[in-house]
């Protein structure tokens, strides 16, 4: 099957996953009121899902290095689309949050095969484009999923309302499961022989003891067990990091490459950067300039007019430029931010908005694909499905993290007002830019950067030698 059939499918699987993640945001007043649902269940319904799917994504990239990342990807989007019909039809509070839950461990089996699948199917200039395609699939789900929803939600079509959210998964999902299954290639990780139930059980329990308190902390003012969860986290993660594994849910032969850890790390703090910043603005233009759900997606649309022109030339960018090309974009971003700033501060009509809006969009398009592209550049194609999990799993608890972060300070200003609680929201966002720009000096040079993108393997020394894939 054409190669040029791949690329289309996966994206598809990772839109409608990354799309799930913020529609959700814009049904919780009507589907709050249709099912009576209280506070900490309408907490759950969000919060459920990101912890799913940040806890599981290490576990369903080694799921699809050890039974084959097609298999997993057609298994994840099956339960996928058969949870997202539990969800639209939902009787109840409770029935939703568990729906949700499913919802999100079936995304975590099925992302981390779309960039293994990529990291394996393409190569050279090509892989750099798939990977660009990929970033600009997310970016744009995250920044229209607001937008896509209020459109479903006034359109109420069969009087559905806020289940059309989640039913519109389903046609969807049945026609890209019966197509994955004739087009997708088929791979494993080829030194990948078995599970390792206790890193995976170690893993992933340092990640609930991570995401946990950061999603209820706040809510609950901080109290002590969610220390008391942090400190196990890193118990946690040390105990991983000492104990001697035959069949290891993560090598760490992959923290050796500079270019995979740092990238981790930028990709860590870009992501603490882009949730955050959707949620505050979100709130900004419904709570403070008394926008409907429609109206402020409507307002989303300039970043993602800014994101899909740059994030296709960034690709292009980077194979010249390198790591440039991400401190450019994090440099647009802390500008337009700025900008975004001196606006809300002088109190200017929403037009005045558009132009740091459509900036920043741009600054994230810069950033992101050059960012992916580096972490997996280096990977060999046995590691790819744990390299893709990690990445995943890092963006996730990124954009949990600075959630968590943004939630204290926006709500620590909220009696100032909203104006003024998205202004001390909108300086911590730009120190999150700069950090970026900082960070991404670590990385490899545009040489190093260019002959991954040509398909050149790295220095014997600094990577893995690749195993065959069966």
């Amino acid at each position: 099957m054409a190669r040029a059939s791949v690329l289309p499918t996966v994206l598809t699987g990772v839109f409608v996953t990354i799309l799930d993640f913020f529609i959700v945001n814009v049904a919780i007043p009507s589907l709050q009121q249709d099912l009576r649902a209280g506070p900490t269940a309408v907490e759950w319904v969000v919060a459920g899902y990101g912890l799913a799917y940040g806890a599981g994504l290490i576990l369903g990239g080694r799921l699809g290095d050890l039974y084959g990342r097609r298999r997993m990807f057609v298994v994840g989007l099956a339960l996928f689309t058969a949870a997202s019909l539990a969800c639209g039809l939902a009787p109840d509070a409770g029935a939703l949050v568990a729906a949700r839950v499913a919802q999100g461990l079936a995304a975590a089996l099925l992302s981390p095969q779309v960039l293994a699948i990529i990291r394996t199917a393409y190569s050279g200039p090509a892989q750099a484009r798939a990977v660009g395609a990929y970033a600009l699939t997310m970016g744009l789900a995250a920044v229209f999923g607001q937008l896509i929803g209020g459109a479903l939600i006034r359109a109420d079509l069969l009087g559905g309302g806020w289940r059309l959210c989640f039913l519109i998964n389903v046609p969807i999902g049945l026609l890209v499961v019966a197509r994955a299954r004739r087009v997708l290639p088929e791979g494993r990780g080829g030194a990948v022989t078995r599970l390792d139930p206790a890193g995976t059980v170690l893993l992933t329990a340092a990640l609930l003891a991570t995401l946990v308190p950061l999603i209820e902390g706040r809510e609950q003012g901080w109290p002590w067990w969610t220390w008391v969860s942090f400190a196990a986290s890193v118990l946690l993660l040390a105990g991983y990091a000492v104990r001697r594994h035959e069949a290891p849910v993560v090598d760490t032969a992959l923290f050796r490459e500079r270019a995979f850890t740092v990238g981790l790390s930028a990709n860590l703090v870009f992501t603490m950067g882009m949730a955050a910043y959707f949620l505050v603005l979100a709130l900004y233009t419904q709570q403070a300039r008394g926008l409907d759900p429609l109206g402020a997606g409507l307002l989303f649309t300039p970043i993602g007019v800014g994101y899909l022109a740059a994030s296709r030339a960034a690709p292009r960018l980077a194979a010249r430029h390198g790591r440039q090309v991400v401190a450019v974009g994090a440099l647009v971003r802390a500008l337009a931010l700025t900008g975004l700033l001196l606006a809300v501060t002088h109190e200017a009509p929403l037009g005045w908005l558009v132009p740091a809006l459509l900036a920043d969009g741009a600054g994230m398009g810069l950033a992101l694909a050059p960012l992916m592209g580096t972490v997996l550049a280096g990977v060999s194609p046995r590691h790819a499905g744990a390299a893709a999990g990690v990445l995943t799993t890092a963006q996730q608890v990124g954009g949990a993290l600075g959630v968590g972060i943004v939630g204290v300070v926006f709500y620590g200003a909220v009696d100032q007002g909203v104006t003024e609680a998205f202004r001390h929201s909108l300086v911590y966002l730009i120190a999150v830019a700069a950090t970026l720009g900082g960070l991404v000096q670590l990385l490899p040079s545009a040489r190093a950067v260019a002959r991954a993108a040509a398909g050149h393997p790295v220095p014997a020394a600094a990577a893995p030698q690749p195993a065959p894939e069966q």
